[in-house]
């Protein structure tokens, strides 16, 4: 037996190539190292005291390469106190830094004949200071950081089958007021090997985004974000100042803004680069180089247009995107009027004549001379007239437009006839003219007449109205009534922005304030932030962000939100403070609830509400939703998860996005022609028709009747969609959670009524729960203990609920639980014993948590039913 415990902390440094990674270490870009030990291939330095404590061991890595280590094992000597330091680290531009260690550290038990006190632990100190202090040491300045403990120890065993493993604590400091500071290591009688010590600290890198460049940024403290303000790389200019946030983690976040290329450069690899030759691009912006269209050329980088082929034209006015085409022809000729010896004629300017028309060239003759003998006159416009015609012949004609290129091809040959007599007379299209204006005059006057006659009986009709009844138009057509608010669908608007202004408050982006990201949405990120309106108090708000470079159907989904919210006013439903539409990013701003999501809260306090509590939850949530029905609103997805929670309990209504992804759980939404549905919170019809009614919307109440009386529990558990939807639609509800009162189940039951129209309306829900509120008496009766309907769904799927057969099966079932030892020697005699079990019996034996708790008592009660009427079907 070594009885030289030391000893074994020798050969550490040999055994490195099986503890380190066999791979060069890259650290990650937003981590600047200040001190790395295993860089440094000569002695470190570091000072030790007493100089028989920590010793510097050499050694190498995984690649042979000399590293230093530190080892200390003084555990056979009392009263220990062994200090090592490092030298001075100049803090650069920290605000606060991070301490790497990797060390091993071996179990006492496995040291023999140990004579002084053994200890597992160390400590980690550090000192401030504004210069260098040389050798100077006094332990009294040094600042406890922490007590550095192994996650794995090591024994004399480990040690000769070569399976050592380092432990990697990480530690952060700050915030930081001087140039510098000292890091130290006190031993107070462990076996322990320092292997190499990391400090850094964290800034967001150099980066390149939305064209625009963010220099190397260290976070200032660890409550804020810090605005960056971005420069646009060459050859572009900003469309909106670029702006980001660096996080306290390094992490750039929120990219606002962005620079566009200029003309003759397209973004490639976050730059901005020429144009290849036969490419081009004319505008500022960031798309891509278009190739020369047809017939035209470049040969140069970075072209704007692209030059016509040879006997290839392009009018000044066309774009830089039109296809170059020689001389097009006149193809539209009109005979205005004709006479005896003469003919008026008209025609269109051709759609791409390469240039300005000089004038046109007009060739005619006599069809019988098939042009043996022809006429040639010339006409600046796009009109003239030929005189000396011979009565009652055919002509044939031909116009040809000339510019400064050349003529271009002739038209089609166009036949007219002269009049047999000397009577003026008009041609058919003219005739055609006439009758149309003529017609179109008398059906204005008509209208005319109509129109003032029903203006008249209507103003007639308005004075003997009541002055309440005056009708409230808005843009889109609908009408309201004052008094009598409905619900008004922003999708039948043309143009979204318009029911966006109408029902939502622009906001100055300069008020609003973003203090950090808290989550991310469909569109973009959730922030929180402060918004200070003139003249009003600043106050907390949600911040939601439309992500750059959405589509316009994306824009018009993301405000569709704000143009629903923007009509409600009500203290049970979410408040929208207003939009930001005409700056970048468009943003909807509602108040901010402190306490998130109804189910998560729930979760997160379990047990911890009172049943009166609870129903004032559920209270609020039906006056928000009878709200909501008076206004003819439909919800849709009416769910825990969609309830937000303030510092004050109050529950409001939210989420009205209607084309929202519904969960992320790819199982939790069941899609049918039209979208998505929540199949766990949707009523039957709504489910198989998609008949979306008040009454569905009752339906999905009930479930979240049941989320709040289980703190937060899934409906159904872990069964498939299929599966609920099958269960429910053969007659099977939800069984009661634990402790709930008889009168809430019940409610809840009538929620769930198969037809639709049994079901209470949100303004019975309210009255019911008013007089549960007013005599919370009533709410001692739990639905546990009282007779319950034969056709409950019960949760068979879950493995921590022991399936229901006999007496035994059931008491083999719960030892297999973790909380089996709390079973074990426990005998029940029947299975009335086993349902009068209450949570103060599992207490006794050792249940103390109210989660099993919880699962246990439902167990028992599902074992006394189903032993007293026979399995429930599911």
């Amino acid at each position: 037996m070594d009885c030289n415990p030391r000893s074994h902390l020798y050969i550490l440094p040999l055994l490195l190539s099986f503890v380190i990674p066999a791979f060069p270490i890259i650290y990650p870009p937003n981590e600047v190292n200040l001190l790395d030990s295993k860089a440094s291939q000569g002695e470190l330095g570091w000072i030790s005291y007493p100089s028989h404590g920590w010793e510097e061991i050499s050694g190498v890595d995984e690649h042979y390469t000399p590293i230093r280590t530190f080892q200390v094992c003084n555990v056979m000597e009392y009263s220990q106190n062994n200090w090592l330091r490092t030298n001075w680290i100049p803090r650069q531009s920290a605000q606060k830094f991070y301490v790497e260690l990797k060390f091993t550290l071996r179990d006492c038990n496995s040291i023999p004949l140990v004579l002084g006190t053994c200890k597992e632990t160390f400590n980690l100190l550090y000192l401030e200071t504004d210069d260098d202090q040389g050798s100077h040491f006094r332990e009294h300045q040094f600042s406890k950081i922490d007590t550095i403990a192994a996650d794995e120890s090591f024994t004399q065993m480990d040690l000769g089958d070569r399976i050592l493993k380092l432990n990697t604590e990480v530690r952060e400091v700050g915030p930081l007021s001087k140039k510098g500071f000292y890091l130290a290591f006190q031993d107070v009688g462990a076996c322990v090997a320092l292997v190499s010590v990391r400090v850094y600290f964290k800034k967001c890198p150099y980066t390149l985004r939305n064209l625009a460049s963010f220099p190397d940024t260290v976070p200032m403290d660890s409550q804020s974000l810090v605005e960056v303000k971005g420069s646009c790389v060459n050859h572009s200019k900003e469309e909106e100042p670029p702006r980001m946030y660096c996080s306290t983690e390094g992490e750039w976040l929120v990219p606002i803004g962005k620079c566009l290329c200029n003309a003759g450069y397209e973004e490639r690899s976050n730059t901005c680069q020429m144009c290849r030759a036969g490419f081009y691009k004319s505008t500022l912006g960031n798309m891509e180089c278009s190739k020369c269209p047809p017939h035209s050329f470049s040969y140069h980088e970075g072209s704007l247009h692209c030059g016509c082929e040879k006997n290839y034209f392009r009018a000044e006015g066309d774009p830089a995107s039109m296809a170059c085409t020689p001389p097009s022809p006149v193809t539209v000729i009109k005979k205005e009027k004709t006479s005896r010896n003469s003919v008026s004629l008209s025609w269109q300017q051709p759609e791409r004549p390469n240039g300005i028309i000089l004038d046109y060239e007009i060739k005619y003759y006599e069809k019988e001379e098939q042009e043996t003998s022809y006429t040639i006159l010339r006409a600046r416009g796009c009109n003239v007239t030929l005189n000396g015609l011979k009565p009652n012949t055919a002509y044939l004609l031909q116009i040809r437009a000339r510019t400064a290129a050349g003529y271009g091809a002739s038209s089609p040959s166009f036949q007219f006839e002269t009049s047999p007599d000397s009577a003026f007379s008009i041609s058919s299209e003219s005739s055609q003219v006439v009758l149309i204006a003529i017609s179109s005059a008398v059906a204005i006057i008509l209208l005319t007449v109509l129109l003032y006659i029903l203006i008249g009986r209507f103003c007639c009709h308005s004075k003997t109205k009541h002055p309440d009844e005056k009708r409230l138009h808005f843009g889109n057509g609908h009408l309201r009534l004052p008094g009598i608010r409905t619900y008004v669908d922003p999708h039948t608007y043309e143009d979204p922005s318009q029911a966006v202004h109408e029902f939502a408050k622009e906001l100055d982006a300069s008020c609003i304030a973003i203090d950090k990201v808290v989550g991310a949405g469909e569109f973009g990120e959730v922030c929180s932030g402060r918004l200070k309106l003139p003249s009003k108090k600043e106050i907390c708000v949600a911040i939601k962000t439309l992500k750059g470079g959405y589509t316009d159907k994306q824009r018009r989904d993301f405000l569709a939100e704000a143009s629903i919210m923007g009509q409600f006013d009500h203290p049970n439903i979410i408040r929208l403070e207003g939009v930001v539409t005409r700056s970048k990013p468009v943003m909807i701003v509602t108040e901010y609830m402190e306490n998130g999501s109804l189910d998560s809260f729930l979760r997160k306090h379990d047990a911890q509400f009172t049943g009166i509590q609870l129903v004032g939850m559920l209270r609020g949530i039906a006056s928000g939703m009878k709200y909501l029905s008076d206004m003819g609103y439909v919800h849709r997805d009416l769910a825990a998860r969609n309830i937000l929670v303030n510092s004050n309990l109050v529950c409001k209504v939210s989420d009205f996005g209607l084309s929202r992804v519904l969960e992320d759980d790819p199982e939790a939404a069941y899609t049918t022609r039209g979208g998505k549905i929540p199949i766990r919170w949707t009523a039957p019809e709504a489910i198989a028709y998609r008949k979306f009614t008040s009454a569905s919307d009752a339906w999905s109440y009930g479930i979240v009747l049941w989320e709040v009386m289980s703190y937060g529990e899934r409906p159904y558990w872990e069964m498939s969609n299929q599966d609920v939807i099958k269960a429910v639609d053969e007659g099977y509800r939800l069984p009661p959670p634990m402790d709930c009162p008889a009168t809430l189940y019940q409610l809840m039951l009538d929620c769930w009524q198969k037809e639709r129209n049994n079901r209470p309306k949100f303004e019975q829900i309210v009255s019911i729960l008013d007089k549960l509120i007013r005599n919370p008496g009533s709410l001692k009766i739990t639905a546990n203990t009282t007779s319950r309907p034969a056709n409950l769904l019960l949760d068979r799927s879950s493995s921590e609920v022991p399936s229901m057969g006999t007496m035994d099966d059931w008491m083999d079932g719960m030892r297999t639980l973790p909380c089996k030892e709390a079973f074990s020697g426990v005998s029940y005699s029947s299975c009335d014993t086993l349902a009068k079990t209450s949570t103060e019996d599992l207490k006794k034996v050792g249940v103390t948590n109210v989660g099993p708790q919880k699962k246990i008592v439902s167990s028992l009660k599902a074992l006394d039913s189903h032993t007293k009427n026979g399995p429930v079907p599911v």
